[in-house]
């Protein structure tokens, strides 16, 4: 089942059964659309956890943690970024906080960054994990809906350390293009798991495009409390609407540089004329 834009500021959707749907939060799970009107809201944020209280036990939750040291790590790396500025964490905090020695730290990670690189990539994971073949009969709009509202699911648990990004992505002009690399990056694989085109320089254009269209989302994500996303959705819903004309002016654009490339090329490659008959 999957949640459909449609919905806007719905709640998430009640199952078959008619009780609110829950699931466990960090985890990428499927939604159907939800039963409109403000009855459906209440309904789910009766019975749907606080977003932010497992924040121990989302992509990179205690559980995982026990498995695998690099996620230990990471976890306690996010732990810490939920607390202080990216900017003044050290290697030496991230080692105590995860209690293991520096040598095995250096084993995972080069450095703080690569930690946020490790997170967005086990991100990435999750949404593409829980990303079925239900929405293929959809329009491509809803079901990068429905992907980027999975994807929002995953980090929920974790916007504490997700503000604390922010904020230091607002301060440090060069840490904002280093996480929009990454985001842009992370973005492609949505646009993929929606069955979107990746390829190419218009392909670069939709996920730089996304990258950006989520930094506006994201500032009403990080503020909304409502168990059921109602607001981030309706707010996700209207910058696709906005994404798709600015989108379509951005692969014009893309289409006649690339065309006027291949013109260029053809009229460098093109063999002389032959000269005319006396």
């Amino acid at each position: 089942m999957a949640r459909s834009p449609g919905t806007k500021a719905a709640s998430a959707g009640k199952t078959e059964s008619g009780k609110a749907e829950t699931g466990k939060p960090g985890t990428a799970k499927p939604r159907t659309g939800a039963a409109k009107g403000a009855a459906a809201k209440a309904s789910a944020a009766k019975a749907s956890p606080a977003p932010d209280a497992a924040a121990g036990t989302g992509a990179f939750g205690s559980s995982g943690a026990a498995a695998d040291p690099r996620a230990k790590i990471v976890e306690s790396f996010l732990e810490l970024l939920a607390q202080k500025p990216f900017e003044r964490i050290s290697l030496g905090e991230v080692a105590a906080q995860a209690n293991i020695p520096l040598a095995e730290l250096r084993n995972s990670f080069g450095s703080t960054f690569d930690m946020i690189t490790a997170f967005m990539r086990e991100t990435d994971r999750k949404v593409l994990a829980a990303t079925g073949d239900d929405m293929d009969d959809q329009p491509a709009r809803d079901r990068l809906f429905d992907v980027l509202m999975r994807r929002l699911d995953v980090l929920t648990p974790h916007r504490a350390a997700i503000r604390s990004l922010a904020e230091s992505a607002r301060r440090n002009p060069f840490f904002a293009l280093a996480l929009n690399r990454l985001s842009r990056r992370s973005q492609q694989w949505m646009l993929a798991a929606a069955k979107i085109d990746t390829a190419g320089l218009k392909g670069a254009v939709r996920a730089q495009g996304l990258a950006l269209l989520l930094v506006q989302v994201g500032q009403t994500f990080l503020q909304d409390d409502d168990p059921s996303l109602a607001r981030t959705m309706a707010a996700l819903d209207r910058e696709l609407d906005r994404g798709e004309r600015m989108l379509g002016l951005l692969e014009g654009a893309a289409r006649l540089a690339t065309c006027g490339r291949r013109g260029r090329r053809a009229t460098k490659d093109a063999p002389p004329e032959a000269p005319a008959a006396a």
